[in-house]
């Protein structure tokens, strides 16, 4: 029962790793020994976050734009030239785009759609030999970082955020199915409202936003780790297509 929790000598891979909940994640991933690579778009903020949480442990940038198949292969290749097997697989990394009905561009459904929902299952896919590989000798994870606006609705014009969510929440599930043939075993995680440059409300409204859940505050940061290390750890292996809603009592309010 000690080690239930530990990832130690475990390795991660997160994308959107360079803030907000990827970071989160990082940082409780490391506490738990753990060695992370996080991979974002922007090279320059991936690597000073990588360089920051370096201090917690074994910490690596791979800065990849992951949107198109392309990149996402090219983010597998990094990864394979430095590890042979992978542990643990977070798709994180996520779009949002909010417009009224009559003037929702394509361009926003396309982006939010590709990056939300294509790229968790081609990059799983990119990386399955590695997962796989893990999976000899224990289970290995992938972690989708869906949201409770997959779940309920919210009264913001978000079409392809919510439908992207809705879709990754079943993805997670058929996913699951195939590989814990594997033994990889699939979950996600629906975060409701932590600050985050994405969720500039929880961010720069804190007080207003907690008057709206039932937990009377905002996501903090070992919330979102702790979800994640539950299922990235020994803890979480019977857990299976599962969605973990982290979001303080939202989706029973709505």
């Amino acid at each position: 029962m000690n080690d239930l929790f530990s990832l130690q000598g475990r390795t991660a891979l997160i994308t959107g790793g360079s803030r907000g909940i990827g970071r989160m994640i990082a940082a409780g991933f490391l506490a738990q020994g753990a060695r992370v690579y996080i991979s974002a778009r922007k090279a320059a903020a991936c690597d000073q976050t990588a360089k920051e949480l370096a201090s917690l442990g074994h910490c690596v940038s791979l800065p990849a734009d992951v949107s198109t198949l392309e990149g996402a292969r090219g983010l597998a290749a990094a990864y394979g030239a430095l590890e042979p097997q992978l542990d643990i697989l977070v798709n994180n990394a996520g779009a949002a785009w909010g417009a009224p009905f009559d003037e929702f561009p394509e361009s926003g459904w396309d982006k939010v759609m590709d990056l939300n929902l294509k790229t968790p299952f081609f990059l799983t896919q990119a990386l399955i030999s590695a997962l796989r590989k893990s999976g000899e000798r224990r289970p290995a994870k992938v972690i989708n970082i869906a949201s409770i606006d997959g779940i309920s609705v919210n009264p913001m014009e978000t079409y392809s955020y919510a439908a992207s969510k809705a879709g990754l929440i079943q993805l997670t599930r058929r996913m699951a199915l195939r590989l814990i043939q594997d033994n990889i075993v699939v979950s996600a995680i629906a975060p409701g409202a932590f600050a985050s440059d994405m969720n500039k409300d929880a961010r720069d409204h804190g007080e207003a936003v907690a008057a709206r859940i039932p937990a009377g505050r905002v996501g903090q940061d070992a919330d979102m780790a702790g979800a994640a290390i539950y299922l990235a750890s020994r803890a979480g292996d019977y857990v299976v297509g599962s969605t973990l809603v982290v979001d303080g009592g939202v989706t029973h309010a709505r």
